[in-house]
């Protein structure tokens, strides 16, 4: 009797071929405040985090870390909820950073996420009135393990669109959360809102 090769089964994810998606992105946002008191507002961000990310649900996971559920996106008969975990690293030289961490995520083997932004604080001194600009860059990186229907589909249509998707995901979420943070510091501050 011939013996018979039982070598172990490969994940899912290994057996199939990833797309990664990555890009860059820089933005501005103007809070009516010297730099010292956004600095204690962008410190003391168990306060205002979990409200200003909504419609995202956002949930402490740890003392400076969040998982966030960013809402449904899809294209091409495929669909994902994602999740990420970030953690909001304290000041550093100036420099505020957020990097992934780890969380427990039921659509794991579809996707991962390597998100890494950074803030700084440049305060107007030449004006009348106290203006900080909160300068930050995000690159963000995404790998995807699309089900097999999804490779009949050409290359390049494939990352063209998860390309454009991954940039509007981001559009979306900036524009929202800026807008939002701006209207949760000036309310908490009693301060005129910055006209955008």
């Amino acid at each position: 009797m011939e013996s018979q090769s039982t070598q172990p089964k490969q994940p899912e994810t290994q057996q199939r071929k990833p797309f990664s998606f990555y890009n860059q992105f820089e933005g501005t946002m103007t809070l009516s405040s010297d730099a010292e008191t956004v600095k204690e507002y962008l410190n003391a961000h168990q306060g205002w985090f979990v409200r200003c990310a909504k419609p995202m649900k956002a949930q402490p996971i740890g003392e400076n870390s969040y998982a966030l559920t960013i809402g449904r996106f899809g294209a091409l008969g495929f669909e994902l909820e994602p999740k990420l975990g970030v953690e909001l690293l304290p000041e550093t030289d100036g420099i505020y950073s957020m990097e992934t961490v780890a969380i427990e995520n039921p659509d794991a083997e579809f996707y991962e996420v390597n998100y890494q932004a950074a803030l700084q604080l440049v305060e107007d001194t030449l004006s009348n009135s106290s203006q900080t600009q909160v300068e930050w860059t995000l690159d963000l990186g995404v790998t995807v393990y699309f089900p097999p229907f999804i490779h009949r589909f050409p290359k390049k249509v494939i990352q063209k669109t998860g390309d454009r998707v991954l940039a509007q995901i981001v559009r979306q979420v900036s524009r929202r959360l800026t807008h939002q943070v701006q209207v949760d510091f000036h309310s908490r501050y009693d301060l005129p809102t910055v006209q955008t």
